[in-house]
């Protein structure tokens, strides 16, 4: 079958802890309920905040995105979207109880299934693992992986230490084992610094930090060996911006070729690892509403298979029906929406 456009990044909303319940197991159920928990928020995505959904994408229901026939009514049926990659956000990663954060990515990877998934042929899933406890995350990836329609694993941002560590390690193992890319989304536990300079004050400096907590990741999965280890794992960076990269990508280069003795098993530069690792996704593009600035911009990535199309569904990124960045080509717009997805995903090929 002919894919024509395949949305990478496309979140179903749960409303609270509460709608999770009927797919915790006895213990988690009763812990929920005892301590009265309902709230989901991971943080970057409040649902009082404008940037958390587009006004015409609101709906009727508590939070944008909570109905499937919204969704197909605002986004499947009117942009064309013959595959999307759904990612559920969820504040499990800012639980201090591992096992209550394993416990409730699992439920919300089955709420997934049954209330989305199981509804509508053109969704796929995204795997959500906690990441404070590898071990558990990997036994989640076994859990789904033979669930076909799961095509990636997703990993809040921010952890408990940079993404390149061994201690992830096991997570990269289970994932490349089943062919699964990982995807990183902005959020995180906010247990930690933003930044190098201290603690910020305001949520608008958290916010506009995101990106270069993506880059730090970025360069620690690359420079402690990961895909030196794991040489087929694709990392996704969902909505990390894309201006950044060239101009942070070229200063890595330049500091690797000053040190790289440091990092022997680091035998290519960082660009040519990024090329061939790392994928983005064009929502939000952060880039001047001129098509000359972003076909230089994507011809400074020196590849064409780095980005991937979305709409980063409900949240508001874009007006109208055009979620594409400005002034692209036939054949770049092809390349964003079904070449390089297809290339990315190699799940999305098959009949599910």
């Amino acid at each position: 079958m002919a894919y024509n456009t395949i949305d990478c990044d496309v979140h179903p909303a749960i409303s609270g802890l509460q709608d999770l319940l009927p797919y915790y197991d006895d213990y988690w159920r009763d812990f929920v309920s005892m301590r009265e928990l309902n709230g989901m928020d991971l943080g970057i995505y409040r649902p009082s905040l404008p940037l958390s959904a587009r006004p015409d994408w609101l709906g009727t229901e508590p939070r944008a995105g909570a109905s499937l026939d919204v969704l197909q009514g605002q986004l499947l049926d009117p942009f064309k979207v013959d595959i999307a990659i759904c990612t559920v956000l969820n504040g499990a990663s800012s639980f201090f109880n591992p096992y209550f954060a394993a416990a409730t990515c699992k439920a919300s990877n089955d709420w997934l299934i049954e209330n989305w998934l199981a509804k509508d042929a053109r969704l796929r899933g995204s795997i959500m693992v906690s990441i404070q406890d590898p071990d558990l995350a990997a036994e989640e990836i076994e859990r789904l992986a033979g669930d076909r329609r799961f095509v990636q694993v997703v990993m809040p941002v921010a952890g408990d230490m940079p993404f390149g560590r061994r201690y992830y390690w096991p997570i990269y193992r289970a994932a490349a084992k089943h062919g699964l890319p990982i995807a990183i989304h902005p959020g995180g536990g906010g247990r930690y610094q933003q930044s190098y300079i201290g603690n910020h004050s305001l949520y608008l400096e958290d916010y506009a930090l995101q990106s270069s907590t993506m880059a730090h990741q970025m360069l620690s999965l690359i420079y402690e060996g990961v895909f030196s280890e794991f040489p087929d794992l694709k990392v996704v960076m969902l909505e990390s911006g894309v201006t950044w990269v060239p101009s942070y990508l070229t200063d890595a280069e330049n500091k690797w070729m000053a040190l790289r003795r440091e990092v022997p098993w680091v035998d290519k530069s960082p660009w040519d690892y990024a090329r061939k690792h790392f994928r983005f996704t064009t929502q939000p593009f952060d880039a001047p509403n001129n098509g000359e600035i972003v076909n230089r911009v994507i011809d400074m990535l020196g590849s064409e298979d780095m980005l991937l199309f979305s709409t980063d569904y409900p949240h508001f990124q874009f007006n109208g029906d055009n979620a594409l960045p400005t002034g692209l080509s036939d054949e770049r717009i092809a390349r964003l929406k079904s070449i390089n997805p297809l290339a990315t995903y190699s799940r999305l090929s098959e009949a599910v």
